[in-house]
């Protein structure tokens, strides 16, 4: 009895109007996905303040949409009986297990990454030489934009074993560090004053956290130079280039105006000298 109704179902499944329909419910729902992605993407731009709030309810969305629109497209164009799905499931089962396991290991890491979140859509993250925005996180893999504007596909997977790094952990501001280095001679309160006055007049940061000058003894071209570490939030990721390269660019020009040395390699007998103009 179970045979036969394998066959009438294998009968069934071929033909051709289910097969088109079946197909075309597939399409429907990707292209239901693409309108939900431009209609997210309007309401990034009209709801800055909550563009990842918005970006990570549209992915939890659309990984869900694709699972069940495609489960339930199947069973209501075959509608296959307890036994064919006991019997499919079991044999399907397998087969994934061995043909597909790679596939079924990332789509079961989706799962684990959506809650869990060791990072969610619009984070910047570090993955090995890789650094840039989570733009997705679908069934197979998730898309990581660079800075340079490069799209990288990522398998799930490789998220449960390898080391990743959240600058943002969901949130739209995030840490820059901008770094400087002055001559060991000069005087670091007169610096730090400099450069926390660039940054608090920059219009890129987010003065709800605070503003750190840190300070270093570092070897330099056979010398020794203050590193200036300026810690920093930008108020939105998005904006993590341009923050950087308005404190780099402004900064340097403040320690140019106000004569601010750099590091230069002197003669061990030049330093006794250097030192008494100090």
């Amino acid at each position: 009895m179970e045979a036969k109704n394998t066959t009438l179902f294998i009968l069934d499944f071929l033909k051709l109007d289910k097969i088109l329909l079946f197909v075309f419910l597939i399409v429907a729902i990707v292209l239901f996905i693409k309108l939900v992605n431009i209609w997210t993407s309007k309401l990034q731009e009209k709801f800055s303040g909550k563009r990842l709030i918005i970006l990570q309810v549209a992915t939890v969305f659309s990984f869900f949409v694709y699972l069940t629109g495609f489960l339930g497209s199947f069973y209501m164009v075959f509608r296959p009986s307890k036994e064919i799905l006991v019997t499919i499931g079991g044999s399907a089962a397998v087969a994934i297990g061995f043909a597909l396991k790679d596939l079924v290991g990332s789509v079961i890491a989706g799962f684990i990454l959506l809650f869990d979140r060791p990072f969610q859509v619009g984070d910047r993250v570090a993955f090995g030489d890789v650094y840039g925005e989570i733009k997705s996180i679908g069934l197979r893999s998730v898309k990581l934009q660079t800075l340079d504007d490069n799209s990288v596909t990522i398998p799930n997977s490789k998220f449960l074993t390898d080391v990743v790094s959240s600058g943002n952990s969901g949130a739209l501001d995030m840490m820059i560090v901008a770094s400087f280095y002055v001559s060991i001679f000069e005087h670091l309160d007169k610096i730090k004053k400099s450069l926390h006055e660039v940054v608090i007049t920059s219009r890129f940061v987010y003065l709800e956290k605070p503003v750190i000058v840190t300070f270093e003894e570092v070897p330099v071209s056979e010398t020794i130079a203050i590193k200036v570490n300026v810690k920093a939030y930008v108020l939105d990721v998005k904006y993590e280039k341009a923050f950087l390269s308005d404190i780099i660019t402004r900064g340097n020009k403040i320690l140019r105006e106000t004569n601010i040395a750099r590091p230069v390699r002197y003669k061990p007998e030049e330093k006794d000298n250097s030192e008494t103009q100090y």
